[in-house]
Formats: structure tokens, C-alpha cells, sequence
């Protein structure tokens, strides 16, 4: 399974698509703040989320299973992302997720918090404190589970990412 995670592309479509169509995942994941008409959204199996700059009348909260994998999304505002990872780890575990992922903050940060796995994509748009715009990409075989980080023209960064065996 190969999974596209991105968040706050703030009006970017066309950037949007482009990366929708590089990548090729099975599903995309976006974290909100897409700040588009919902129409504009790429038309591929898509779990969307809405952001504090949305207009868009999507959820605030999904949950996406795929391969035996449960993921809660949210944007991240309503859980003091900017400031601490537990409220979004108590969250994902209140509704029985693995992996949890958000935007908001606009910095790529994946950690394995108690037995969750956190992810926020970055932006694609506007990057705070990290040099460059990026989106996550997470690949799921019969063993192992890796997240690894882009910038939006597709170059790997290296200095971000996570690895773990998957039973």
C-alpha cells in the first residue's frame, strides 16, 4: 500500500495535481487547509479534512483504514499541534487508530508517540521552519512500514523519516 500525505497546499491545485500524479499512491490524505472549492480536489481515492482556513463543508475528523491499517485525520488546529504531540496521540488512540496525521504547524514531523505513529506532512505550500515545502509519502509491505519525506518537485529528504517492522 502506498499512501500520499500531504496538508496545507493553501490554494495550490494545480501544485496539488502534480504531485497527485508523480506519486501514484493507492490513497491521498489531506491533512486541510486545501483552501479551494472541494470541486478543485484531484479525483483519486481521497480522504480530505477541513483546516481552520477552509470554507469547504468536509469533515473535520475522518478515519481511513486500508490493508488493516487504521488512520485518524484531522487537521490539527483543535489539538495544539504547534505546541505538543499528546493531545493528537489521545486522540488517535480514543478512536482505535495506529497512525494519526495532521497539518496545521506547516513542519514535517513523524514520531512514534506510546504505540501511535504521528505524522504531519508539512506543507506544500508555505514551510515554517524547515527550509523546503514537502509532502510524506507511507508504504506499507507485509513487513515493514516506512515514511519518507519529498520536496514538492519530488527530490528525497533525507532527514526526515521513520522505518518500522509491520507483523
Amino acid at each position: 500500500m502506498r499512501v500520499l500525505i500531504l496538508s496545507d497546499s493553501h490554494g495550490e491545485a494545480k501544485l496539488l495535481s502534480e504531485i497527485v500524479k508523480r506519486v501514484k499512491a493507492d490513497h491521498v490524505i489531506h491533512c486541510g487547509d486545501f483552501c479551494t472549492d472541494e470541486a478543485e480536489l484531484p479525483k483519486v481515492p481521497l480522504t480530505v479534512v477541513r483546516g481552520n482556513c477552509d470554507w469547504a463543508q468536509v469533515p473535520q475528523e475522518q478515519i481511513w483504514e486500508g490493508e488493516g491499517v487504521r488512520f485518524f485525520i484531522t487537521h490539527g488546529h483543535k489539538y495544539q499541534v504547534k505546541t505538543t504531540p499528546l493531545p493528537m496521540r489521545y486522540r488517535t488512540e480514543e478512536v482505535g487508530a495506529q497512525i494519526g496525521c495532521f497539518g496545521h504547524s506547516h513542519f514535517p514531523f513523524c514520531e512514534k508517540v506510546g504505540d501511535v505513529l504521528l505524522i504531519n506532512p508539512g506543507s506544500i505550500s508555505y514551510p515554517r521552519g524547515f527550509p523546503h515545502a514537502t509532502y510524506a509519502v507511507l508504504e506499507k509491505t507485509d513487513k515493514k512500514l516506512a515514511v519518507t519525506y519529498f520536496k514538492t518537485n519530488g527530490t528525497l529528504i533525507t532527514a526526515r523519516g521513520y522505518e518500522e517492522s509491520w507483523a
